[in-house]
């Protein structure tokens, strides 16, 4: 096969194949940065964002408000980023009607999905790089972060599988980190216990999904990152620095994870339950 032949596969690998990708805030979101090379390599994207639903009936002015700023931003950001017919959704993880209507407004518009990207936490415990001792966190803030930065994956794809919109042998991918595992040399605390979670979700969603379906589940840890909130939430530019030391080939890029993430999402593929490191070999710095 020809060079030119084969650099207008690899360009046209997800061709014809639609995605759905949550998490999206800003242009610092790595979910962005994966929407980016998936539509790069051929495929659509469909995006879903932080925003008022209809559920909100008893909003504060300040709650309100807030929300209205977050789905005007990720409305902004998609429409700058990828373009202004990129089809988008309103998603809160905490209303299980707003998962639900999701995946209704997906299947009335024939959007049918060979996967997703699963961006999705929340940890009210940490708060202006401060994160609470897991001692002091509350039993509802423990459950609210578990609920929306884990057992979330799990209401998604029962929904978008109830509403026959995410096809046989599609691909979820979902975005952890390293301290679902260790305990890292920056604060996480009670995240870490979700993302534990997540990480052991993808585990079993993959063997009762790769044997009823064909669909794959995958869980990516990415290097410490300040270019996102989620990151800015706990990091300081002296940990990012820190990371890149003991990591043998430096922090990875945004675009080393989106790259991975096409990978996984590419048709025909048998890797699933697979907890993948794209960090520079931080994992393997003790």
């Amino acid at each position: 096969m020809d060079m030119g032949r084969r650099r207008i596969q690899m360009l046209s690998m997800l061709e014809n194949k639609r995605f759905l990708i949550t998490g999206i805030s800003d242009a610092g979101s790595l979910a962005l940065h994966a929407a980016k090379a998936i539509v790069e390599k051929g495929g659509e994207v469909v995006c879903a964002g932080l925003g008022v639903t209809p559920h909100h009936t008893a909003l504060s002015d300040k709650a309100r408000a807030y929300l209205s700023a977050n789905e005007q931003a990720f409305r902004d950001t998609i429409a700058q980023e990828l373009g202004a017919d990129t089809p988008v959704f309103i998603l809160d993880a905490t209303q299980e009607n707003s998962i639900k209507d999701l995946a209704s407004a997906l299947d009335a518009q024939g959007l049918k999905l060979n996967g997703f990207l699963h961006s999705i936490a929340m940890d009210r415990t940490i708060r202006n790089k401060k994160v609470k001792p897991l001692l002091e966190v509350t039993e509802e803030e423990f459950c609210d972060t578990l609920g929306v930065s884990a057992f979330s994956l799990v209401r998604i794809t029962h929904h978008l599988l109830h509403a026959d919109v995410l096809q046989s042998d599609a691909s979820i991918c979902s975005l952890s980190y390293i301290a679902a595992e260790k305990v890292t040399f920056h604060p996480y605390r009670n995240m870490s216990v979700a993302k534990a979670a997540l990480e052991r979700i993808t585990i079993e969603l993959a063997d009762e999904l790769g044997r009823s379906r064909g669909i794959r589940v995958n869980a990516l840890r990415f290097s410490p990152y300040l270019g996102s909130k989620a990151g800015n939430a706990t990091l300081d530019p002296q940990d990012v620095a820190k990371a890149a030391e003991m990591s043998p080939l430096g922090n990875a890029q945004p675009r080393d994870l989106a790259l991975e993430i096409v990978h996984l999402m590419q048709p025909g593929l048998r890797i699933t339950g697979e907890i993948r490191h794209i960090d520079g070999g931080y994992h393997i710095s003790g």
